[in-house]
C-alpha cells in the first residue's frame, strides 16, 4: 500500500510539473505585453521605462531560462510576484481560495446528494412517469450552456422575484457581524452554488440510475427477490452499495473539476474566488498569477484524483492487487 502510494505520488507530481511548463509556456505565447500594459495604466509610453519594467519583471531572458527559474521558484513554494499589484501571487491565491473551495464544496455536496436521489427515485419507479420527469429534467440541465441557466437564474430569483442577491459575498453596507453575517454569506452562496450544480446533478443521476438499473438485473439480486427480502433492503443493502463504484469514480473527477470551472461562476455571480482572481489577471497579462491559479487548481484536482484512486482501492477490495 506505501509503495503504491508513492509510486501514484510521483506520477501526480510529473503530471503536476508538465502543468506548470504548459501553462507557463502557452501563456509567454499569448499576444500582449504585461510591461506596455502596466506602463499603458501609468499613462506612459515611453520606450525606456517600457523595456526597465520588462527587465524588472524578467521578462528580457530567454523564455527556456525564465521557465529554469520559474520551476525553480515553484519549488520553493515561490510563485512570483504580481506584476499590477506588486504582491506576492501566493498571498492574493490564498486570502480568495477560501471563497472558491466553499462554493466549489457546497456545490458538490448539493450535486451528490441530490443527484443520488434523483437517480435513485428514477432506478426505484423506472418505466413510471416519475421516471420519465427525473430523465427529462437530467437532460435538460446536461445540455443547457452554464451561463445560460446562471444568468435565467438572477434575472428570475435576483431581479424578477427578489429572493436572492446576484452576486458577492456579503450585503455592501449591511455591516452583519457574527452568525448574522454567516447567514448572509450563505444567503449569497445559494444561487451561484446550485447553478455551479446542475450540470454535474444531471450526471450524477443518469449515472447512478443506470448503474443501479444494470444491478436491479443481476441474478444475485433476483435471487434476494426470490428469498423474499423486503424490497427496501435489496434497493439499499445490494443495488446502491454495488453501484457505488462508478459513483466514486465520477465523484472524484468532478470534485476536480468543479473548483478548476469556479472561474465561470465567479465571473457570472461576481464571486471573489481566485476563479474571479485569474480572469482578472488574465485581462491585465499578469502572467505570474495566472501561471499561479493554474498551479493552484491543478495541484488540487490532482490531490482531488489522489484520494478518491486509495477511496476506491479501499471500496473495491478487487483493485488492491492491481
Amino acid at each position: 500500500m506505501a509503495q503504491t502510494l508513492i509510486i501514484e505520488t510521483l506520477k501526480r507530481v510529473l503530471v503536476l510539473v508538465l502543468v506548470i511548463a504548459g501553462t507557463f509556456l502557452l501563456i509567454r505565447s499569448a499576444p500582449g505585453d504585461p510591461a506596455e500594459f502596466i506602463a499603458g495604466e501609468a499613462a506612459s509610453g515611453d520606450p525606456a521605462f517600457i523595456e526597465q519594467l520588462r527587465i524588472q519583471m524578467g521578462l528580457d531572458k530567454p523564455v527556456v531560462v525564465q521557465l529554469a527559474l520559474y520551476l525553480k521558484n515553484v519549488a520553493m513554494f515561490d510563485f512570483g510576484m504580481s506584476y499590477r499589484e506588486g504582491r506576492p501571487v501566493l498571498d492574493m491565491i490564498l486570502e480568495r481560495l477560501p471563497n472558491t473551495l466553499i462554493l466549489a464544496g457546497a456545490a458538490f455536496v448539493m450535486a451528490l446528494v441530490l443527484g443520488t436521489l434523483a437517480g435513485f427515485t428514477a432506478a426505484v419507479f423506472r418505466g413510471t412517469w416519475i421516471d420519465r420527469v427525473i430523465s427529462l429534467g437530467s437532460v435538460l440541465f446536461f445540455s443547457s450552456p452554464y451561463y445560460w441557466v446562471a444568468l435565467l437564474a438572477i434575472i428570475l430569483f435576483s431581479a424578477k422575484l427578489n429572493w436572492l442577491p446576484a452576486g458577492g459575498t456579503q450585503t455592501i453596507g449591511a455591516g452583519y457581524e457574527g452568525f448574522r453575517a454567516t447567514l448572509d454569506f450563505i444567503h449569497h452562496l445559494i444561487m451561484p452554488a446550485t447553478a455551479s450544480a446542475l450540470f454535474t446533478m444531471a450526471i450524477y443521476a443518469r449515472l447512478v440510475r443506470a448503474s443501479m438499473t444494470d444491478v436491479a438485473n443481476t441474478l444475485f439480486v433476483k435471487a434476494a427477490h426470490a428469498k423474499g427480502m423486503l424490497p427496501r433492503h435489496i434497493w439499499f443493502r445490494h443495488v446502491l452499495r454495488t453501484s457505488l463504484l462508478p459513483i466514486t469514480t465520477m465523484a472524484g473527477v468532478q470534485a476536480g473539476q468543479l473548483v478548476a470551472g469556479t472561474i465561470l461562476t465567479e465571473t457570472v455571480f461576481a464571486w471573489p474566488g481566485i476563479g474571479r482572481l485569474m480572469y482578472d489577471s488574465l485581462i491585465a497579462r499578469d502572467y505570474n498569477v495566472v501561471v499561479g491559479v493554474f498551479i493552484m487548481t491543478s495541484l488540487i484536482v490532482i490531490l482531488a484524483n489522489l484520494v478518491v484512486d486509495l477511496l476506491y482501492r479501499f471500496v473495491d477490495p478487487r483493485t488492491r492487487a492491481a
